[in-house]
């Protein structure tokens, strides 16, 4: 062919090489012996099989056969009936034949020509024969992927009918409970309690389920891609031999001592890609198999995040309701508080009037209800009268002599009291505007600081989740003084967006990205970092790295850390050891030097 070829490989140890026993005719070309050589050359013959497994456990890499033509290598072992071309005995008889039938040269050839012919004719109609089975494979596979599929829709339509039937019976039910539960404010509340931790469990089953899925998803994903592989090999396996096929069809057409050895490896090839085929459709309906799987974990899939949706809403709905019937029910009691401070005013206000007449008037309240009335003037009440005479009494009192005095301490003190209360609201003027000012700051800062925040949090989410959605809400704009902030967070592929519904490594990968969103929007020259990417895989722990190299180059990173790529990408390592019955100290390795000695 014109190519040079590599020196063969050396036969397994503890056996011959088929070369050895192979010798070409007299009088054959010389290209048949490189022939051989190339060929037989790093092939072991064992005598019986239990030889040749010992050899090949031996040599792992190695290819070994036996008179009874069973063939082991590191592609695969096959055990099969002798091959009477390739024996030892078969070419020595096939010799002593040709030595004696030179004379019968030419008319063997024309007969070779005339099978040739045939041959030609036989592979013409083994090809039409393999387009129509070809045309068969093709008709079925669709039949079959049509009848899986309508088997699927029927399969989800059903469980569909009966996830609606259940629902609608939980909500009649739910609304038969809630009109008997109206009246009774108090006895409202625990079973709202009961049907929310119900609600918690069911929504947190439906994420550990949701995550199953995925988990199963993701791990058929990898079989798909698995059977993709070893299906792209076996085509190409398939491609070699037939290389290798047409190869020895030219080999033949120059060297007919070789021809009858090639036609036997003609037939072992085309059984091989008979095989290959084989092997080519199982992983085919093996991939069509997986697929479908897939499809029905998916429908699941998003059957169970409507469930979870629709199990949210009610969620919603009955904390919305528990919260009504509390309002409602706290102002009841302070309105029956309410009334019990005035009851008690009003008992407490009779019995000091009833003790005020048993000591002043030494009556009893029921004498002195029913006496009559003492005569007032005219156009005067007897309330007027009282206060009247109570003044006159007051004013008959004893006199203080030093009245003047305590009046003069009196005005002193009230006015010393005057000048510090117009310190006091001097000063609380003064502090007013203080307050207001710095109000003010605090909101400029706040409101400039959350921007940049919000922000760097949506590019930084978008990197770390590629095709997922992440902002911050302010949970009362109008006040920012008394405002809270919200995370939201959609990764790809779910609709959720509170934190609680995602999963460990989500939610760090939610909050590594707030964190880097504040360094990005207000830097600092050192960062410190404790173990904030135990929970991540590979995939998320290189976008981590990635967001750690571009901080890098302006500040300086502390992490502590038990991941192995995480210090390899550091600069410099600090561990603390400690020996038995020492103390401990600390090693430092430098990365940047170790690495450029």
């Amino acid at each position: 062919l014109g190519l040079r070829r590599p020196a063969p490989p050396p036969p397994p140890g503890g056996v011959a090489s088929v070369r050895s026993h192979v010798r070409p005719a007299a009088g054959a070309p010389s290209a048949l012996s490189q022939l051989l050589d190339a060929l037989l050359a790093g092939i072991g013959v064992a005598d019986d099989i239990s030889a040749a497994i010992a050899v090949a456990e031996a040599n792992p890499t190695g290819v070994v056969v036996t008179r009874a033509g069973d063939k082991l290598s590191a592609q695969g072992w096959r055990l099969g009936a002798a091959d009477e071309v390739g024996s030892l005995e078969v070419i020595e008889a096939t010799r002593r034949e040709l030595t004696g039938a030179q004379a019968d040269v030419d008319a063997a050839e024309t007969a070779v020509e005339a099978h040739r012919a045939a041959l030609v004719d036989a592979r013409a109609g083994i090809a039409a024969s393999s387009s129509r089975l070809d045309q068969q494979l093709r008709a079925v596979d669709a039949a079959s992927d049509r009848l899986a599929s309508s088997t699927n829709d029927r399969r989800a339509n059903g469980a569909e009918r009966e996830i609606t039937l259940k629902s609608l019976d939980d909500i009649r039910a739910r609304i038969d409970e809630y009109q008997r539960r109206v009246s009774e404010l108090e006895a409202i509340l625990p079973a709202l309690e009961e049907s929310e931790a119900a609600e918690i469990a069911a929504a947190k089953a439906q994420g550990e389920a949701r995550a199953a899925i995925d988990s199963k998803s993701t791990h058929l994903g990898m079989r798909r891609k698995d059977l993709e592989i070893r299906l792209a090999g076996l085509r190409e396996r398939e491609q070699f031999l037939r290389q290798r096929l047409e190869e020895t069809d030219r080999r033949l057409e120059v060297d007919t001592a070789a021809r009858q050895e090639a036609g036997a490896r003609r037939q072992r090839v085309e059984a091989s890609i008979l095989a290959v085929s084989r092997l080519g459709e199982l992983v085919d309906r093996h991939r069509i198999a997986a697929e479908a799987r897939l499809t029905v974990l998916h429908d699941m899939r998003r059957r169970q995040s409507d469930e979870a949706r629709e199990i949210t809403a009610r969620l919603d709905a009955a904390r919305k309701g528990r919260n009504e019937a509390e309002r409602e029910l706290e102002s009841l009691r302070e309105r029956s508080r309410r009334v019990d401070v005035e009851e008690a005013e009003s008992r407490v206000r009779l019995e000091s009037a009833e003790e005020t007449i048993r000591r002043d008037l030494e009556v009893e309240p029921g004498e002195a209800e029913s006496s009559p009335m003492p005569e007032v003037p005219e156009g005067t009440t007897h309330d007027e009268r009282a206060r009247a005479l109570e003044r006159d009494i007051r004013l008959m009192g004893p006199i203080n002599p030093l009245a003047l005095q305590e009046f003069t301490e009196l005005q002193e003190r009230h006015t010393f009291l005057e000048e510090q209360l117009n310190d006091v609201r001097n000063s609380r003027r003064e502090l007013s505007q203080v307050i207001a000012a710095i109000d003010e700051e605090i909101q400029t800062v706040f409101a400039d600081a959350f921007k940049d925040v919000s922000a760097n949090f949506t590019e930084l989410f978008q990197l770390l989740f590629p095709g997922g959605k992440g902002k911050l809400v302010l949970t009362n704009p109008h006040d920012m003084l008394n405002t809270g902030i919200e995370v939201e967070a959609m990764p790809p592929g779910k609709t959720f967006k509170k934190l609680s519904l995602l999963s460990g490594g989500e939610r760090s990968l939610t909050a590594l990205a707030y964190l880097f969103a504040v360094f990005r929007s207000r830097p600092s020259p050192f960062y410190v970092m404790d173990e904030v990417e135990a929970a991540l895989d590979d995939v998320n722990l290189h976008r981590f790295l990635g967001l750690v190299n571009e901080f890098r180059r302006n500040a300086q990173l502390i992490i502590v850390s038990h991941q192995k790529r995480t210090m390899e990408a550091a600069d410099c390592l600090l561990g603390v050891t400690m020996q038995p019955g020492g103390s401990s100290k600390v090693v430092t390795e430098r990365i940047s030097v170790s690495s450029e000695n």
